[in-house]
């Protein structure tokens, strides 16, 4: 479950980062509160012998209300939901799963990988990097070829 979370917490700090605006201490205190809330939350819902039971549970989801977890960890470095809501994707949706963390940007974007396990309950797991499409996705903001979507908004 460790690894999984961290690869989720990693993923929406990175967003963060990428949007600007929230210096590094306070996305290193982020990642570890998102962690924490998340491991909180998940403990009695985590089943490796069925990863998908549950999966809706553990799914953080921005869709024109801020995700309660990740909310919580904002909270905690003094960023507001209407900041986050400039900073981060307005659609979201992250399934952190046993075996598999992946993502969706913006309701008809492709679910991209954002790690995954070669095999249930196998102690070598890998990071998914070589998927430049996915991978780029977050960073340009767009969920197919024919939709376009705004990461951030800036102003001043």
């Amino acid at each position: 479950m460790r690894t999984e979370i961290s690869t989720a917490a990693a993923f929406v700090t990175r967003l963060l980062r990428a949007a600007g605006g929230v210096g590094e201490e306070q996305l290193r205190c982020f990642r570890e509160c998102l962690q924490e809330a998340m491991h909180e939350h998940y403990k009695h819902h985590w089943f490796p012998l069925v990863p998908s039971k549950g999966s809706g549970y553990r799914c953080i989801r921005i869709n024109h209300k801020m995700d309660p977890l990740i909310g919580k960890a904002a909270g905690m470095i003094g960023l507001s939901h209407e900041r986050l809501f400039q900073l981060l994707p307005s659609e979201l949706t992250l399934w952190v799963d046993p075996f598999e963390v992946s993502y969706r940007i913006g309701e008809d974007g492709s679910i991209c990988v954002l790690y995954e396990s070669p095999q249930p309950g196998a102690k070598v797991a890998k990071q998914l990097e070589s998927r430049t499409s996915c991978k780029e996705e977050w960073r340009i903001g767009r969920s197919s070829p024919s939709k376009s979507y705004n990461m951030m908004t800036v102003s001043s």
